[in-house]
């Protein structure tokens, strides 16, 4: 009743107010970006040391220092560096060696160096989360050149490869990604034994879980970085995407995969690089909610554990390389060194110092000249 007893002059003056307000505040957030700009490009921005610093919406992302060169600040918002913007400059990158596969109800992007021809074998490269493919792209070259035929897909929901929204005929369950997985070796024509390089956590380790129920299909089995253990450490990404509501928003992170990338290495990924991890959560939302979909699917601590009791003594006789990144601030050396006093003489490990979480990123030559050694 109170409302409606409001003259119109009233409800008009009040309008203006609330509008005035809107204005304003629009005003205080266009200026706070424009010198966070200032900022970004001038060091300080002209500003004394004891002022405190400039509020800058976008923190999120250019905080990151492989980001800063891939979006930056204009005077005016929404003027340059914005999404679409950036979709164009980096939308045809990172697709090398790579071609399209329609494998059942999906499409796999798989990248494919060297021939069937070649003497000393096929090479199948398995990726871990957050990431794609991509890390293997220069040491799949120098295997080539070596004389092995070598394959790297993008799991599904991962890199180039389909997405499928979960309950749509994909759930991103274990079971789901070694029926799928089964298909695309059907359709590459992958018959004979195999080398297996596996690295990285959740579809890495699920590529180590399919080897366990596929022994007679691996001749030799490679493992770069990946959880190997009942006590292996589950990284904090991880973690968030299993915490409701958190992980939702944690998952529409465009540069999510970079920054887990240089947090678990010594070294900032340059811009080229980093565009490439950064397209796919770019491109659509489907890459973050595939993730999320997998991540709340698994059991880490499980799927360790029967990845430490499957490669043990009595359980597994082919050679095992554990290819180990030194620097790995998520999966130390004690690790590795844990998982082959399981089965001492099948597992022998190889160093790769000055590499981190992802060797093939890091230091692709010397996981090279480890595979090379191993697999002749």
């Amino acid at each position: 009743m109170a409302c409606s007893l409001l003259s119109p002059s009233f409800k008009l003056r009040s309008s203006i107010l609330a509008g005035d307000a809107m204005r304003k505040q629009k005003k205080n957030w266009r200026s706070n970006i424009v010198r966070a700009a200032a900022t970004e490009k001038n060091g300080n921005g002209g500003k004394k040391e004891d002022d405190g610093p400039s509020f800058n919406p976008f923190g999120f992302v250019t905080d990151n220092p492989s980001s800063r060169g891939a979006i930056q600040l204009p005077e005016v918002p929404a003027e340059d560096g914005n999404v679409g913007q950036m979709l164009y400059r980096i939308e045809d990158k990172g697709r090398d060696y790579g071609s399209y596969f329609k494998s059942g109800e999906f499409v796999w992007f798989v990248r494919e160096t060297g021939s069937s021809e070649s003497r000393r074998g096929t090479v199948i490269f398995i990726h871990g989360a957050p990431t794609q493919s991509y890390s293997y792209r220069v040491v799949m070259a120098q295997m080539a050149d070596a004389g092995f035929h070598c394959f790297a897909p993008d799991w599904i929901g991962f890199g180039f490869s389909d997405k499928p929204q979960p309950g749509y005929g994909f759930n991103y369950t274990e079971e789901e990604f070694h029926v799928e997985f089964d298909k695309i070796l059907d359709v590459l024509d992958i018959s004979s034994p195999i080398f297996l390089v596996v690295q990285g956590f959740l579809v890495g380790s699920y590529g180590l879980t399919w080897a366990l129920k596929n022994p007679s299909r691996v001749s030799k089995l490679a493992i770069l970085n990946s959880p190997l253990t009942e006590t292996s450490p589950v990284p904090g990404l991880f973690q968030q995407l299993r915490i409701p509501l958190f992980g939702e928003f944690t998952c529409q992170n465009a540069v999510m995969a970079e920054r887990f990338i240089e947090a678990g290495s010594a070294y900032v990924l340059k811009v080229e690089k980093a565009d490439v991890y950064r397209l796919p959560y770019l491109s659509s939302s489907g890459p973050g909610f595939a993730l999320l979909e997998a991540a709340r699917k698994t059991n880490f601590k499980d799927i360790s554990g029967r990845i430490s009791s499957g490669f043990s003594s009595g359980r597994w006789d082919k050679p095992i390389l554990l290819a180990w990144g030194a620097s790995d601030k998520y999966l130390p050396q004690s690790e590795a060194e844990k998982f082959q006093k399981g089965n001492p003489d099948v597992v022998k490990i190889k160093m790769i110092e000055g590499a981190g979480h992802m060797p093939q990123e890091d230091w692709p030559e010397k996981v090279v000249d480890a595979l090379r050694v191993f697999l002749y």
